[in-house]
């Protein structure tokens, strides 16, 4: 399956940047490599409990001969499922040690160390499939673009919904111009909470204080890896990661990447010109409990410009007037509102409005190639087949994107401010108006870790 491309400048600018700026040596390029038709991916996977756990179940076709995980405890399971995969702790000496006895990498850590594990695969030549977002910051997503084009490898990243019967659908609507053109956009989710009284994870909590014992199979050093250090506590682990600034990307990285993915696709997004955030009270250690980002994209051809509104923590955009009083928005979808309907899914199915449009349309015609599936594309990738639709030509740009609303969430905390318009130049990768926003672009790496 082909993916959907940004522009052709996007794609030069990158390339020539990448060979200026990216100057490893590729040590063992696995694009090299051609494999027969019945011949098996040697696989080495890092964080093999939960995501990483089902993306190695997904994969299980080919050889799984590593696994690597800090808490071996939690990582047991998919241990004994495999049991003659060699075992480690720390993946900088699985690659140090082991790196020629496998072809690809599955890299399902938190977020934090998806940047450090993904460089050091694409610089011995591994093919690459990284859980979303593809990494922790803004300058992480342009650094691993870079590399990915300069190693030739077969990459993936994991939002699996872009594979999906669904995207294609909303690509069709909008290439038979369904609606009309769309010029506004609204995605919400209930992450971080599901409700008033459940949580996916914490957010607008304070660090602990207590420190309590860390468990026996745990290796909290490993565990902590690129990010500050802190003592070891339950309120970070397992998923609770996900809301401290140190280690997660908030609602915005667990979600953003399924879900901007089909309308960039459909209405052939690049970089916003600005982005924008507005939240309930946001501290130094955790995202806020609610949030709106607003991006703005400028035209694309005969395409409009377009206003993309993000809602998380239970937020959601105004009720559209082509709706009917018993049709209910759920707790998580997309809004694509065009001059003469609107487009809108829970997730499950995409859907046009005002009814009367939808039963005079009916389906869209079937253009776009259908994919065998999100972990099949990137099997198919490495062996020589078409790009995997989430490639990090694709995934890095579209993380950048998601991630720059963090920044933006950032930016209001550190300079005091209630909303600000950050202008943002994609090429220049910096914001034009609030040199201050550029300091969240990218992080600090711990002693002993970096990319």
């Amino acid at each position: 399956m082909n993916p959907t491309t940004h522009s052709s400048s996007r794609r030069r600018f990158l390339k020539t940047t990448a060979k200026a700026a990216v100057t490893f040596t590729i040590l063992r390029a696995g694009s090299a490599r051609t494999y027969a038709a019945n011949e098996k991916l040697n696989i080495a996977a890092i964080g093999v409990a939960g995501q990483g756990g089902g993306d190695i179940e997904q994969l299980k076709s080919q050889n799984i001969v590593a696994l690597c995980d800090v808490d071996w405890r939690h990582a047991a399971g998919t241990f004994k499922k495999f049991p003659g995969a060699r075992q480690f702790k720390d993946y900088r000496k699985m690659f140090d040690t082991f790196h020629r006895d496998f072809d690809a990498v599955i890299v399902a850590t938190p977020d934090h160390h998806h940047a450090p594990a993904t460089m050091t695969a694409l610089r011995l030549g591994k093919h690459v499939y990284c859980e979303k977002p593809l990494t922790h910051s803004v300058w992480e997503a342009r650094e691993i673009s870079k590399a990915a084009l300069v190693a030739k490898v077969a990459t993936q990243m994991g939002n699996q919904a872009q594979s999906s019967e669904e995207t294609r659908r909303l690509q069709e609507f909008v290439l038979d111009n369904a609606v009309g053109p769309i010029r506004e956009i609204h995605i919400w989710t209930d992450r971080p909470s599901r409700g008033l009284f459940d949580e996916y994870w914490p957010q607008g909590v304070s660090r602990p204080t207590d420190t309590p014992v860390v468990p026996d199979t745990l290796d909290w050093d490993l565990w902590v890896g690129p990010a500050p250090w802190r003592p070891y506590h339950p309120a970070y682990l397992p998923a609770k990661w996900r809301g401290w600034w140190d280690f997660g990307t908030g609602a915005l990285g667990d979600i953003g990447c399924h879900y901007f993915d089909p309308v960039f696709r459909a209405l052939k997004l690049g970089a916003p010109t600005s982005v924008e955030a507005s939240s309930t009270r946001v501290n130094q250690e955790t995202y806020p409990l609610g949030s709106t980002v607003t991006y703005q994209f400028p035209a694309r051809g005969p395409l409009p410009a377009v206003k993309l509104v993000w809602w998380d923590g239970g937020l959601r955009p105004p009720r559209p007037e082509q709706l009917q009083d018993n049709e209910v928005m759920g707790d998580n979808g997309h809004l694509l509102i065009g001059d003469r309907g609107v487009i809108m899914t829970d997730w499950r199915k995409w859907r046009l409005f005002p009814e009367k449009l939808a039963r005079e349309y009916g389906e869209p015609p079937k253009k776009l190639m259908r994919s065998p599936g999100h972990h099949q594309e990137w099997i198919n990738a490495c062996k020589g087949g078409a790009i995997a639709g989430s490639n990090f030509d694709w995934a890095g740009p579209l993380t950048e994107t998601v991630l720059l609303g963090n920044v933006a969430l950032r930016t209001q905390l550190r300079e005091h401010l209630t909303k600000v318009r950050l202008a943002w130049d994609s090429d220049k990768l910096e914001f034009l108006n609030l040199p201050g926003a550029n300091q969240f672009l990218r992080r600090a790496y711990r002693e002993g870790w970096s990319i």
